[in-house]
């Protein structure tokens, strides 16, 4: 096909190279700070704030664990100054060993500290666990009820929380004059127990305290966790003829089983460290002394072997903490990880 005369020839625009592979982008240049960088600036504060309150104090009481008391030297009556003690303050309370001023073992008399430690450890351990399990029995039948609909389901909840409001040392009062010889315990049950004196009598008086006042709070922490599983679940649970108590089982508690966890951690950690209620309603007897009365009554005594006592205490307390979420934990992830593949 011919061009007509005096046209142009307009030459093709340049494509570009296509047997070349395309090079990689540069990348952008940020402008900003990254996520990572903020994230460290919005938390800086707080870990500063922690190393002070908590750090400090840890390591302070590290160090004071490895070093002698100063007092007073049995054998000659002359005052001592402390020294380097090593692991002897810790032997001290967990081999139930006695040392002298210069550090030497030597034989315990009766009703040393030692024994006083592991009687602390079992009584610790005895109201932990007792506790705890009736808080959170108790607790989830509270929340099972406030979380129905019904008339006056607000002044109930505002009713629960009156124990937990009150401060622990007028509920330990409170519970001691209940529990005194002459008190409404006994005239009710028509005995004549010491129910602040005797070993088993006071623990159970304690039990009892503490479980009134702190139960409220496992209640509101399970309340929580039942209101945002779906009614949708239970009402499709109906329509497939669940019972009750089969919708209880496989329904209401692996979803329930996080906000649980939450409740008994807290809750744990707490009656681990227990120490005002038993202190003041049973002035501080013998049967009801916890770790933390221990701890309390060595620092006027020997600062230096009390802050071995807390070092023991810390542990304990951060090795169960980390058993229950190791293990209920797991559980309660792999638990809703189920859920969602089963969805």
């Amino acid at each position: 096909m011919s061009r007509p005369s005096g046209a142009t020839e307009v030459a093709p625009p340049d494509l570009p190279d296509m047997s070349t592979k395309p090079t990689a982008s540069q990348p952008k240049r940020r402008t900003g700070m990254s996520g990572t960088a903020k994230a460290w600036l919005f938390v800086t504060p707080v870990l500063l704030a922690l190393a002070v309150v908590i750090g400090y104090p840890v390591v302070r009481a590290l160090i004071m664990s490895f070093q002698k008391d100063s007092g007073l030297d049995p054998a000659t009556g002359m005052f001592v100054e402390g020294g380097n003690a090593g692991f002897d303050n810790y032997t001290h309370w967990l081999m139930q060993q006695c040392t002298n001023s210069f550090g030497e073992t030597v034989s315990c008399p009766t009703g040393n500290l030692g024994s006083q430690f592991w009687l602390a450890i079992g009584v610790t351990l005895f109201f932990t666990v007792i506790t705890v399990t009736l808080e959170a029995t108790i607790g989830l039948g509270m929340a099972m009820i406030m979380g129905k609909t019904f008339k006056g389901r607000a002044l109930l909840r505002a009713a629960v929380l009156i124990p937990w409001a009150i401060p622990t040392a007028v509920t330990a009062r409170l519970w001691e004059f209940m529990f005194q010889y002459d008190g409404v315990v006994n005239r009710v049950l028509g005995t004549h127990i010491l129910w602040t004196v005797d070993e088993w009598p006071s623990r159970f008086a304690v039990i009892a305290a503490d479980v009134w006042k702190t139960t409220p709070f496992m209640a509101l922490l399970i309340l929580a966790g039942l209101q945002v599983i779906p009614e949708d679940v239970y009402e499709a649970a109906k329509v497939d003829g669940a019972t009750a108590w089969q919708r209880f089982r496989h329904i209401t508690m692996p979803l329930l089983k996080p906000a649980l966890l939450v409740a008994v951690l807290f809750r744990t950690m707490d009656a681990l460290r227990m120490y005002d209620l038993p202190a003041i309603m049973t002035q501080s007897n013998a049967n009801t002394r916890t770790i933390s009365m221990l701890v309390v009554d060595q620092v006027r005594q020997g600062p230096n072997s009390a802050s071995a006592l807390s070092i023991i205490t810390f542990l304990l307390i951060f090795t169960v903490a980390f058993l229950l979420v190791k293990v209920l934990g797991a559980n309660a992830v792999r638990t809703q990880e189920a859920q969602r593949e089963a969805h």
